[in-house]
């Protein structure tokens, strides 16, 4: 099994990893296969099932589809050209994507939000298909958007989650049991494992990669800490918090008896500021999810503002941590929040960063295992019940929350010596249980919790 920093940490744009990218990227795949299919293609069409339809207007599915079908793609996205696109394709209802002609596309008859029908493979479910001029049916595939931007066609999704056909790595550890005895044979942490991992499989440069990932982590902190809109899109008329909570941290800066507990609000201005910025569809990173971006970089930034003795030379070590971590949950249960819950996607972070934050804090392997496995305990169970299916309420909040678990957690398991009782494989696997378990009404489709508690109109 083998899963790069890259897959965890996608560099894209909000409010959703699996419902705004992940159909971008969908849509993207099906264009390579109209462009190499050897028959004429005169008109384009789909429909968004299951949490895709039942959130989909919330999360901007419909218009991530749409641009997808156009061309854009969520890694090089610009946000003014896409507005312009958008408005011609509702125009003249055609696209016209690069290295293919016009074809007919209405984006209001021709993208259908189907409520009625799941697709069997992932609660993530979407059809698109090709036309003839005679309006026949000459290309369909079925793709599932399995969370964190990660996309799959149904042969894909059926031929099982260990695909890797890539040549072997040093340390193929698929569970944090196999991690820890690689780690104590090797000598290596757990980033230097990751590390050769990575390295093994050449392709894109490592160094200059994860840079730009925390470039992109940081730029966004900055923007939304430093934003001069005060409400989000999306009706709810939520407020921006993060640039109020920012300058009034700032000017009470250096007081005497300031309470010890504002760091927390430090930390969750941080993780706040990024969510802020996906709710208002910005360019951010999964970590490993649009809907839980905000945990990683709010605890990096915690750190090296915060952390005597702290380094940027040191970030790599921490997201490398964190992606092995990341992977560990991807692969052995979830980061779906359509799948599993919001303890896939805010637990998930929250386990990574204490795992990073661990690591960059000096924690031996077992002791950055058992900082991982605390923060994500303290999340098992936890719904994802966005109202009005929003990226908003409560789910900017929770990433907060979900940061200063993390510190605390990575704090905890500084305090021991690694051993523990409860280990990471075991509350990895009650989390898929649980997320088996768990009403399909708390998974993101906003049918239950806060969702229909909420007046939100």
């Amino acid at each position: 099994m083998f899963l790069s920093v890259f897959d965890m940490f996608k560099v894209g744009i909000g409010p959703s990893s699996s419902h705004t990218m992940g159909p971008m990227v969908a849509a993207a795949r099906f264009l390579d296969a109209v462009r190499a299919a050897p028959f004429d293609v005169a008109a384009l069409g789909g429909s968004l099932h299951g949490s895709l339809a039942f959130t989909g207007v919330g999360h901007a599915t419909d218009r991530a589809t749409i641009l997808g079908l156009a061309g854009f793609t969520p890694e090089d996205y610009d946000n003014d050209k896409a507005e312009a696109v958008l408005a011609e394709i509702h125009a003249t209802g055609t696209v016209t994507p690069p290295g293919l002609h016009a074809m007919a596309f209405d984006p209001k008859t021709d993208l259908r939000f189907d409520y009625d029908k799941a697709l069997p493979g992932h609660a993530n479910g979407m059809i698109l298909l090709a036309r003839d001029a005679q309006g026949d049916v000459i290309l369909q595939e079925t793709y599932y958007s399995i969370g964190g931007g990660f996309v799959l066609t149904e042969a894909e999704l059926a031929a099982g989650r260990d695909t890797d056909t890539g040549p072997a790595i040093p340390f193929p550890f698929h569970n944090a049991a196999q991690m820890l005895e690689m780690a104590k044979a090797s000598g290596k942490s757990i980033a230097q494992m990751k590390e050769a991992n990575e390295r093994s499989r050449g392709g894109r440069d490592l160094d200059t990669g994860v840079a730009r990932i925390w470039q992109v982590m940081r730029d966004c902190i900055d923007r939304g800490l430093t934003s001069d809109a005060t409400t989000l899109p999306g009706g709810l008329n939520v407020k921006r918090r993060a640039p109020r909570m920012y300058n009034e941290l700032q000017a009470e800066r250096g007081m005497n008896m300031q309470a010890p507990h504002v760091i927390n609000d430090w930390i969750g201005c941080y993780a706040m500021a990024v969510n802020e910025e996906n709710a208002a569809g910005g360019q951010v990173v999964t970590a490993p999810t649009n809907g839980a971006a905000g945990v990683v970089p709010a605890v990096i930034r915690y750190w090296l503002d915060h952390v005597p003795g702290a380094t940027e030379r040191r970030v790599p070590e921490f997201l490398l941590t964190a992606s092995a971590i990341g992977g560990l949950i991807k692969y052995n249960a979830s980061i779906s929040g359509a799948e599993a819950g919001c303890q896939a996607e805010v637990g998930s972070a929250s386990a990574m960063a204490a795992a990073g934050l661990c690591a960059v804090m000096g924690g031996t392997p077992e002791q950055i295992e058992n900082a991982a496995e605390i923060a994500l305990e303290h999340h098992l169970g936890m719904t994802c019940d966005p109202v009005r299916g929003l990226v908003q309420v409560p789910c900017i909040e929770r990433n907060g929350v979900g940061a200063i678990k993390a510190v605390s957690a990575a704090s905890l398991s500084l305090r021991g010596d690694g051993s523990h009782f409860v280990p990471l494989d075991a509350c990895i696997e009650t989390m898929r249980q649980t997320g088996q378990d768990m009403s399909e009404k708390y998974k993101e489709t906003s049918l239950g919790g806060l969702a229909v508690n909420v007046p939100n109109c």
